[in-house]
This record gives C-alpha cells, sequence and structure tokens, in this order.
C-alpha cells in the first residue's frame, strides 16, 4: 500500500512539471460590444468573465495540475469562440450564439459554478441576461 501511495505521489509530483495550462497571462481588452445596458454587462461580468474575456482571474487551484490543465482549456476555448474582450478584432466571435447557450443551461459550466458559486445567477438575472445579449448581439437565425 505504501509504494502505490509512493507512486500516486511521484507522479502527482511529476505532472505538475507539464507546462500545458501554466500560461496565467490576460492579454490587453481590445474593445468591448457596445452594449444594450449596464446591467447587462454586469451581469456578463458577474457570469462569463473568466472564460469569456481577457480578465480572466486565475486562481490557486488553476496551478495545480491536472486541474490546472482543464480551467487552461476552458478559458482558452471560451475566448476562441466568444471574447467581448476583442470585439470586433476577432475573426470568430459568436456574440449571437452567447443567448441560446445560456437558454439550454449550457452555459456557465457546471463545473464552473461549483467552484464560482457568486457566479450563479438566479431565474430572474437569467431571463435578464438572456434577454439583453439578445439586445445586444442579435439572435441565431433558424435556417
Amino acid at each position: 500500500m505504501k509504494k502505490i501511495i509512493f507512486i500516486v505521489l511521484a507522479l502527482f509530483i511529476l505532472i505538475q512539471f507539464i507546462p500545458y495550462g501554466k500560461d496565467h497571462t490576460n492579454p490587453a481588452v481590445i474593445a468591448e460590444p457596445k452594449w444594450d445596458s449596464l446591467e447587462t454587462r454586469a451581469l456578463f461580468m458577474k457570469a462569463c468573465v473568466d472564460c469569456h474575456t481577457n480578465e480572466t482571474k486565475w486562481p490557486a487551484y488553476s496551478n495545480v495540475a491536472p486541474i490546472s490543465w482543464i480551467v487552461y482549456h476552458h478559458v482558452v476555448d471560451g475566448r476562441e469562440h466568444f471574447n467581448i474582450s476583442a470585439w470586433g478584432h476577432q475573426k470568430k466571435n459568436k456574440g449571437k450564439d452567447a443567448a441560446e447557450e445560456l437558454e439550454e443551461g449550457e452555459m456557465p459550466l457546471k463545473s464552473y459554478l461549483l467552484a464560482h458559486p457568486e457566479s450563479k445567477l438566479t431565474d430572474a438575472e437569467t431571463k435578464l441576461l438572456i434577454q439583453g445579449l439578445k439586445n445586444t448581439f442579435g439572435e441565431e437565425k433558424e435556417d
């Protein structure tokens, strides 16, 4: 049993040296969208700031592998698909999908809300944010 614990501990220590997920830089904020209201922006910043802006707050656990790998992947993926800090400058910025993702319960990620309960929106706040996102970015049109 001691040998297994030693091996697990050694592996845990070794994976800390894998560089993936260690870049916790926040690029400069280039531009933001023209929000329909300050309330929409405030709700977005409450629930979405860490993955969909260049203003990510990197908590201490985001430095510990393998959790750091997951956090880093979520931030990179979130910024790639929808980043309000590079509005109008990023080729792919799916603003029109934002309200739909929220309506369908796809965002914020459940794992994110577990680690950040302060980011959870009430039902009323969620409805306000959905409408604000539609007002700000438009709606995805079905074919």
